[in-house]
């Protein structure tokens, strides 16, 4: 019975395992995981929209650019896409959030980051989300959140987490000759 759950998770056979046992059971802990914020990500929408008892929750979120390129978060959620951040601590600010969620779901380090905009949203759940352009450097890696990709900012917006979809909006018009 575990072997056939470990291997449903993990996409491998139970004798593979024997294998490699450390990036097999990698590989189920990411999967586990990934799960795992997919259940909270849902729950926690569907329960704050419907009972806001904080009130408008206070996101922040990087706009990374390579070129033409911006770096966006696949959600392990199935919600779609999302521009690297998250909700803000109570003790830390706009600008320290942004930089540790980039972190965290990403894995790069900025090094420079620049306020953009500020704007409230209700579409899924009540919030106020601070927008930052920001350079950052090191190597991408997935996160239980999702996985970083390189796509065009024309591509990504019916893809995007509806609330987020105002920043490509916005920063269409601030970056427009």
């Amino acid at each position: 019975m575990l072997a056939t759950w470990v291997s449903h998770l993990s996409g491998i056979e139970p004798a593979g395992m024997l294998a490699f046992p450390m990036e097999r059971s990698f590989s189920v802990l990411n999967r586990i995981k990934r799960a795992l914020f997919a259940v909270l990500s849902r729950t926690g929408v569907w329960t704050y929209s419907r009972l806001p008892i904080f009130g408008a929750l206070r996101a922040a979120v990087a706009i990374i650019r390579k070129d033409e390129l911006v770096l966006v978060i696949a959600r392990s959620d199935g919600r779609g896409l999302s521009f690297p951040g998250g909700f803000i601590s109570p003790c830390e600010t706009p600008e320290q959030a942004a930089l540790r969620e980039v972190f965290e779901e990403t894995g790069l380090q900025v090094g420079k980051s620049s306020l953009l905009f500020e704007y409230r949203s209700s579409v899924d759940i009540p919030c106020v989300i601070t927008v930052f352009e920001a350079e950052a450097t090191g190597e991408l890696h997935d996160s239980w959140e999702g996985s970083p990709r390189w796509l065009r900012l024309s591509e990504i917006r019916p893809l995007l987490l509806p609330n987020q979809r105002e920043i490509v909006d916005r920063f269409a018009e601030l970056k427009a000759p």
